[in-house]
C-alpha cells in the first residue's frame, strides 16, 4: 500500500507539537498492559451508531470504554449491548468527571458542529486527548480554542478526515507527488448527498454553522489541499437554493474555483439535493486520474488514463484513523491531522462563504 510523503504531514503538525505533550505513566502503562486504549463517544447520533462504535470493535488499540449523551435512553441501550460500565457513563453536563476515571484515554466527539468546542474543551480540561469529527468546530476562532485547550492540557487534538486513510486516495497523492502523469493543471472534486428530512440540526444554523459546504463539501476541499500539498491563494464561489424553504437557514449547493501556488486551479462543488456528485479527479501535463465513487465509507475506486485501475481492498476507515490516533498517544508521535489541519479547512470555508456573500474573489494569501 503506497504511502504519503511524510514531509506532507509533518509541516502541518509541527505547531501542534510546539507545546510539551504528556503522555501520562498510566496512560501509557494501561495501553502497554492490554493494547488498548478506552474511547469515550460523545454524542450517540447516527454515525457513531452505525460506524464508530461498530469500528471500534475492528480496532487494535482502542476499545470502546464509555459514552457521553444526553438521551438517558440511549445510554441504558448502549451499556446493555456494549458492556460499559454505570460509572462510565456521562451526561454533556458531567464530563468534568472524567478527570477521576482512568479508565478514558480519549475523547471522540461526534456531536453537532456548533457543539465541537464545548465538548473538546471539557474532555482536555478532564485530562483526555480528543479526536473529533469534520468540521473541527463552525469558525477559526473556535477551531483555535479547541487547539489551546488540548496544548494547554498537554493532549493531542485529532481531526477525523477519514480519507486520509484510504489507500485509494493515497494512491492518488503518490501519483501526484512522483509525476507519474507529470504536475496536476486541473483538480476537480465534488460530494453531494440528500441530506433527509427538514427538521435535523444540520440545516439549524445556529448548531450546523453551514449546509452541504460545512458536511460534504468540505471532504473535496481536504482532497484539493493533500493533493497538492498547497494552500490555496484565492477562492470565488456561487450559491443556489432550489427549495428556499428548506435550506432558509443554511446553503443547499456550492460551487467554488480555488488557485494553488504552483498554478493549479481546482473546480468544486457540494449539494444537499443534486444527486450523484461523489467524484474526484486530476488532470495532469500527460494524463489523468480519478475515483468515483470518492468520498463513501467504502466502495471507493478509480481508473488513470493508461487504462490501469485504482482498487485496494476494502479497509474499515474508521478504525483505521482511530487506531492511527491512538498509536500518535502511545508513542508520543504527532497525528497527520491535528487540530490546525481542522481550522485550515475552516478558514477557507470562511472564505467561500465570504465570496459567496460579496461576489467577489476572496484572496487567502
Amino acid at each position: 500500500m503506497p504511502e504519503v510523503s511524510r514531509r506532507q504531514f509533518l509541516a502541518s503538525t509541527a505547531a501542534a507539537m510546539a507545546a510539551p505533550f504528556i503522555s501520562t505513566s498510566s496512560t501509557r502503562a494501561r495501553a502497554q498492559e492490554s493494547g488498548k486504549l478506552g474511547v469515550a463517544i460523545c454524542g450517540l447520533g447516527k454515525l457513531s451508531t452505525d460506524q464508530i462504535a461498530p469500528a471500534l470493535m475492528k480496532t487494535r488499540h482502542c476499545r470502546l470504554a464509555g459514552i457521553v449523551t444526553g438521551t438517558p435512553a440511549k445510554a441504558e441501550a448502549w451499556k446493555a449491548k456494549y458492556g460499559i460500565p454505570a460509572g462510565n457513563v456521562y451526561s454533556y453536563d458531567t464530563m468534568d468527571r472524567m478527570a477521576d476515571n482512568p479508565d478514558i484515554d480519549l475523547v471522540y466527539v461526534v456531536t453537532p458542529n456548533a457543539l465541537h468546542a464545548q465538548h473538546t474543551i471539557q474532555a482536555a480540561q478532564a485530562g483526555k486527548h480528543v479526536f473529533c469529527e469534520k468540521p473541527l468546530e463552525i469558525s477559526v476562532e473556535r477551531c483555535q480554542q479547541m487547539i489551546d485547550a488540548c496544548r494547554n492540557a498537554g493532549r493531542l487534538l485529532g481531526t477525523a478526515y477519514r480519507c486520509q486513510y484510504d489507500p485509494h486516495h493515497l494512491e492518488c497523492i503518490r501519483l501526484v507527488r512522483e509525476e507519474v502523469f507529470g504536475k496536476p493543471t486541473i483538480l476537480q472534486a465534488g460530494f453531494a448527498i440528500d441530506v433527509g428530512v427538514a427538521d435535523q440540526w444540520r440545516l439549524k444554523r445556529a448548531l450546523a454553522g453551514g449546509g452541504a459546504l460545512m458536511d460534504v463539501g468540505i471532504y473535496a476541499l481536504q482532497a484539493t489541499r493533500y493533493l497538492t500539498g498547497e494552500e490555496p491563494i484565492a477562492v470565488s464561489a456561487q450559491q443556489t437554493s432550489t427549495d428556499p424553504v428548506k435550506f432558509a437557514e443554511v446553503d443547499e449547493s456550492v460551487v467554488w474555483t480555488t488557485r494553488f501556488p504552483s498554478g493549479v486551479v481546482a473546480y468544486c462543488s457540494t449539494s444537499y439535493k443534486a444527486g450523484r456528485i461523489q467524484n474526484l479527479r486530476v488532470n495532469a501535463e500527460r494524463g489523468w486520474f480519478e475515483l468515483d465513487p470518492a468520498f463513501f465509507y467504502g466502495g471507493n475506486h478509480g481508473r488513470r488514463s493508461d487504462g490501469k485501475e485504482i482498487r485496494y481492498p476494502e479497509i474499515d476507515l474508521f478504525a483505521a484513523e482511530m487506531d492511527d490516533f491512538a498509536r500518535c498517544i502511545i508513542e508520543r508521535k504527532p497525528t497527520r491531522v491535528p487540530g490546525e489541519e481542522g481550522l485550515r479547512d475552516v478558514r477557507i470555508m470562511q472564505a467561500i462563504y465570504e465570496s459567496v456573500r460579496t461576489g467577489k474573489t476572496v484572496s487567502l494569501a
